[in-house]
């Protein structure tokens, strides 16, 4: 008997239809938690039925109470240990605890030969399965993999024919337990380290913050966007009836107007006549097939689905076997699936589609396929009610896609380019496309848009007249599902499509930076997965960290919090030190670092962070939240750190006492407030920015009734730093000056 245990229940009555579709199977039997007949026994999981330790099992806290403390941190386990999935208060699931023991009993049956992970076809399915297996399994038994790109009983029946031995994917699984490792070492460590410091829960995770700060970084730069004038000269006149347009490359500040004048002036003498017009005939590409993020760029843009959501459409209509495997990054097929294709464009050929095998390497590229080849559909074609509305929006975008590079019909156009002398001076290209035969485009969009040019042989005279044309530099765009999935695929790639739609979708749709882009993913230069992306935007969207509103994302205050407060406490989880994990992941996949290895260099960058909160720093440090400093000279209560500052716990009676957390661009020190309390003035302070003019200056901190406000030195200790002091207040050098209106706000 062979047991397969698949990762969900629907992805093993799938598995039991493939095997009941075997030439003379019979119906499989219906247990209490598995599928039984013809020679196999079909159980699940549900998803993670075993999850890793939390940190109170290696390194309890002090009082027994489980409450998060800085004396268990960082916990850096020997070996890491799972139990089966549980809460805290209400411990294991009775269905987890169930379905677990079912599996140990059918790992350990006497009749039991064989053992098939059927987990879903990614590193994260692989360790599920493989954690069942190892916890369940009593003797030693063989183990194979069984594979599926798909869930239609065709491919069932084909892989359960090819199943290889579980080793040969040893690798897949060390890269796995390394992506989880190290993901809860960077998440439970440093989330409970900020937000013990903070006081507020903040999700600091090694791919989750990069991706918020990023989206914190263009909001700010939007936010901070100063306009700027300039001017272009141009020509709009028309020649034989139709407007030609001139626009010059040449950019005039504003003070330069009269220089733009006088270049008019020039163009304007001189003739402008059509010295080349280029005209040719080419069949434009269709886009590539589908990754998973490129789906849900088109998804996002054009039916304002989340990728959440999409992500939830597609792999349902992969579980009910239209699909091919989801989580893909990859655009392109196996060589080897080519008679898996010529079978599919059989079935769409006949309900009256066009399409014809093409054996292309811009279709069929082993070298840039890591796991998975691009999304397409499958032989089994979904009736006319049997999807619902946004189903069919998903589903049909995929259709389309591969109706389109399998086209009979090819898209015809004609390009023309003419170009246009001024002079000596400059020459201006005028470019233009119609399409003449639609082809493909019948039935995919394309990004292609018809645009005609002025009807212009070569030697004919153009009419212009030049004139100072007045232009705005524009601030950055948000990011939308696009843009920012384009970014986060290659966080270094330097092209237009990080800021423009446009010249994404044309990216997609002529294959630009391809080389280059699948080198990147293959090495592990993105941020985040194909397979983990979706979940962890959705866990920041849930976080309040960031919102999506159509399709674009903007930061939120919960946000922009995280990232100001992980800046201040020097944590620095940037896409520098992200990619440079992802590239040792990579590693771990190709055999070429161990899973140890791996697990230390993110040891190393967490004890970097920690060794600024050791006892000994803490005085220079801000010290954790609730932490008392001293008493209130005011009222002689107690004087705690809280979220933005020290403030008195007297607050209540009316104490106004509160010394702000940060200020200026510099951070008050444990030190620093129990010098301002005992003595009611810090030493000489340096390194405060101003941020109406930059400028860095020194300053005391004194208490004036409470407050806190600076003291400057007298002019014969000033440094010459070039800051106008008295800008501050019109006040004697020696008198307590008023905290500039750049100071944070103070909260308890």
């Amino acid at each position: 008997m062979k047991l397969i245990i698949a990762e969900k229940p629907s992805l093993g009555r799938n598995i039991a239809a493939g095997i009941e579709s075997m030439p003379g199977a019979e119906k499989m039997r219906r247990r209490d938690g598995f599928l039984e007949g013809n020679g196999y026994v079909v159980s699940w999981a549900f998803g993670h039925l075993f999850s890793l330790e939390d940190i109170e099992h290696y390194c309890p806290s002090p009082d027994g109470s489980g409450r998060w403390t800085m004396e268990n941190l960082p916990c850096f386990p020997e070996k890491f240990d799972f139990s089966l999935r549980h809460d805290r208060k209400k411990g294991v699931d009775p269905g987890v605890e169930k379905q677990f023991r079912l599996l140990v009993s059918l790992c350990n049956r006497a009749d039991t030969e064989e053992i098939i992970n059927a987990g879903d076809a990614d590193r994260e399915g692989e360790i599920i399965i493989r954690l069942c297996i190892s916890h369940a399994l009593h003797t030693e038994k063989p183990c194979k993999r069984l594979w599926l790109p798909d869930q239609t009983p065709q491919t069932v029946v084909q892989a359960l024919a090819q199943t290889a031995d579980e080793r040969a994917y040893d690798n897949l699984a060390n890269e796995g337990f390394a992506r989880t490792y190290i993901d809860w070492l960077y998440g439970v460590n440093l989330t409970r380290y900020a937000t013990l410091k903070t006081g507020t829960l903040l999700r600091v995770g090694r791919v989750i913050v990069p991706i918020v700060r990023t989206i914190y970084d263009r909001d700010m730069a939007i936010r901070n966007f100063v306009p700027g004038k300039y001017y272009v000269i141009a020509s709009r006149e028309k020649t034989n009836g139709e407007e030609v347009e001139l626009v010059s490359k040449l950019r005039f500040e504003p003070e330069q107007y009269a220089k733009a004048e006088e270049k008019c002036a020039l163009y304007n003498a001189a003739d402008a006549v059509v010295t080349a017009v280029k005209r040719k005939k080419e069949t434009i590409q269709p886009g590539k097939l589908y990754s998973l993020s490129k789906l849900q760029n088109v998804l996002g843009k054009k039916y304002k689905m989340s990728m959440a959501e999409s992500l939830e459409i597609v792999q349902k209509l992969y579980e009910m076997g239209y699909l091919t495997y989801p989580r893909t990054n990859s655009e392109y097929l196996a060589t080897a699936e080519k008679d898996k294709v010529k079978k599919i464009l059989a079935q769409i050929q006949k309900i009256g589609y066009p399409v014809v095998f093409k054996d292309s390497s811009k279709i069929f590229d082993d070298s840039k396929i890591e796991s998975h080849s691009a999304l397409t559909p499958t032989y089994k074609i979904p009736g006319k009610d049997a999807l619902s509305e946004r189903e069919r929006q998903v589903y049909a975008t995929v259709f389309r896609r591969f109706v389109a590079v399998f086209c009979a019909q090819d898209c015809l156009a004609e390009r023309t380019e003419i170009t246009v002398r001024v002079g000596d001076y400059e020459d201006f290209v005028l470019k233009g496309l119609v399409t003449l035969e639609k082809g493909w485009m019948q039935y995919d969009d394309g990004s292609q848009k018809d645009k005609h040019l002025p009807h212009l042989e070569k030697g004919d005279l153009v009419n212009h007249l030049f004139k100072p044309t007045e232009r705005e530099t524009s601030a950055p765009k948000h990011y939308t599902i696009e843009t920012l999935n384009n970014y986060l695929k290659n966080p270094f790639r330097e092209e237009k499509a990080a800021n423009d739609e446009e010249a994404a979708a044309a990216a997609d749709s002529i294959g630009a930076n391809d080389a280059e882009e699948y080198r990147s993913m293959l090495e592990g230069v993105e941020l985040g997965t194909e397979a983990t992306r979706t979940g962890i935007i959705d866990n920041a969207r849930n976080s309040g960290y960031i919102q999506l509103k159509k399709d674009v994302y903007t930061i939120l205050p919960g946000g922009e919090f995280l990232i100001e407060s992980l800046s201040r406490m020097e944590i620095s989880m940037d896409k520098y030190k992200t990619c440079n994990m992802g590239r040792a992941l990579k590693r771990v996949f190709r055999g070429e670092m161990t899973v140890d290895d791996s697990v230390a260099l993110a040891k190393e960058e967490i004890s970097a962070v920690f060794a600024g909160s050791a006892p000994e720093c803490a005085e220079n440090g801000t010290g954790l939240f609730g932490d008392v400093i001293g008493d209130c000279p005011l009222c002689g209560k107690q004087v705690r750190r809280n979220r933005y500052g020290y403030g008195c716990t007297g607050y209540r009676d009316g104490c106004v006492l509160n010394i702000p957390l940060y200020l200026c661009g510099k951070s008050i020190s444990v030190a620093m407030a129990k010098q301002l309390l005992k003595e009611g003035k810090t030493d000489l302070i340096s390194g405060f920015v101003s941020k109406k003019s930059g400028k860095s200056f020194d300053a005391y901190l004194v208490l004036q009734d409470g407050k806190t406000v600076f003291s400057f030195p007298e002019r014969k200790e000033r440094a010459n730093d070039g800051v106008n002091y008295a800008a501050y207040a019109p006040l004697p050098d020696d008198a307590p000056y008023p905290i500039p209106d750049e100071a944070p706000p103070l909260y308890r």
